[in-house]
């Protein structure tokens, strides 16, 4: 089965950086669109940032573009979020999911998750 396995979160400062990694494993990872997503505490789920199978292409939620990139390494079944220019309200718990298709929504694997805090 396919899953996923997301690490790198933590506590940092506004304006700091953080760089998420996903690692897949029990599948093709270059069969798959890769997305991040995020919840916070009394929020529903809101999609991040998306890549296509290649790394290719990629697309961002509007809160984020711009300080956030997404990027993957197939040879290492991996995809990796950089954040920078951190705010507070990126806090929230973040996933990673794969999918068929290259969309906002349309996932079908999910990791469980790595919290990041950013105080003020």
């Amino acid at each position: 089965q396919f899953q996923l396995v997301e690490s790198g979160g933590g506590l940092v400062q506004a304006g700091g950086s953080l760089r998420l990694s996903c690692a897949a494993s029990g599948g093709t990872f270059s069969n798959y669109a890769m997305g991040w997503f995020r919840q916070a505490p009394g929020k529903e789920r809101e999609f991040v940032a998306a890549t296509n199978w290649s790394g290719g292409r990629s697309y961002y939620a509007d809160p984020v573009k711009g300080r956030f990139t997404i990027s993957r390494d197939n040879a290492l079944n991996t995809v990796y979020l950089q954040m920078a220019s951190l705010k507070p309200e990126d806090t929230a718990v973040y996933y990673c999911a794969a999918g068929r298709a290259y969309s906002t929504s349309k996932y079908d694997y999910w990791g469980r998750g790595t919290q990041v805090t950013v105080s003020s």
